[in-house]
């Protein structure tokens, strides 16, 4: 459903909600795009303290398939970056039922260019850009996954940011730029910058909450929204 502005979701994206009997939807998914929805709509949360478990969610868009409705899985973002899409989709294969992913905007690309900064560039970034998760499901962040040089971006990276911050130091410099992008997209946008030393100072200070996302390199600096 892309970053959350309803005017950067896709026209296939929007032309199966319209059509859908059933839409099963995130908190990242705005009331605006629902309004344009006929189909009984279900909230599914997945957010930190929230009670739908992936399980129940795959059970669920099976149950309401095999009674024959046309069932959509509402996500923020693109549903296959760090978004669960694949799993859903591989229960309701093993179940018989087909099923179709529709891409969307991410927010790891969409988030930043609506701050003004470009994910790379030929002056500072020339090598691209990483995107990674901040939330694991096991264990610490892996440090391997961190990049030397070029743009790394994470998301859902607020929740653990002392974490996040020191596996980001044990490979980037601490005087590197970096903004947070609160709200990407929506009224509430907001943008914060630093550098990696002062991450979770900003995050603190700041009040900062999800969704948020992170963007460590020097592409912050060439931000053209300042």
């Amino acid at each position: 459903m892309g970053p959350g502005d309803p005017e950067l979701v896709t026209v296939k994206a929007l032309k199966v909600l319209k059509d859908a009997d059933v839409i099963l939807y995130d908190r990242l998914v705005s009331e605006e795009i629902l309004s344009l929805c006929q189909g009984e709509k279900i909230y599914v949360g997945k957010s930190i303290g929230e009670a739908w478990k992936q399980e129940e969610i795959n059970r669920k868009l099976v149950e309401e398939a095999k009674k024959g409705k046309r069932v959509v899985r509402a996500k923020g973002g693109d549903p296959t970056v760090f978004g669960r899409g694949e799993e859903e989709c591989i229960f309701a294969l093993r179940e018989g039922i087909s099923c179709e992913i529709i891409p969307g905007l991410t927010s790891a690309i969409a988030g930043p260019e609506l701050a003004g900064i470009p994910v790379t560039s030929r002056i500072v970034a020339a090598s691209g850009f990483t995107v990674i998760s901040g939330t694991r499901a096991k264990g610490e962040l892996d440090p391997d996954f961190i990049p030397e040089k070029g743009t790394l971006i994470v998301l859902m990276g607020i929740h653990d940011i002392e974490e996040v911050q020191r596996v980001i130091l044990m490979k980037r410099r601490g005087d590197e730029k970096v903004a947070i992008i609160e709200s990407a997209s929506t009224p509430k946008q907001r943008v914060i910058t630093g550098t990696l030393m002062k991450l979770s100072e900003l995050v603190k200070e700041g009040h900062v909450s999800s969704p948020s996302i992170i963007v460590v390199g020097e592409v912050v600096s060439l931000s053209f929204n300042q």
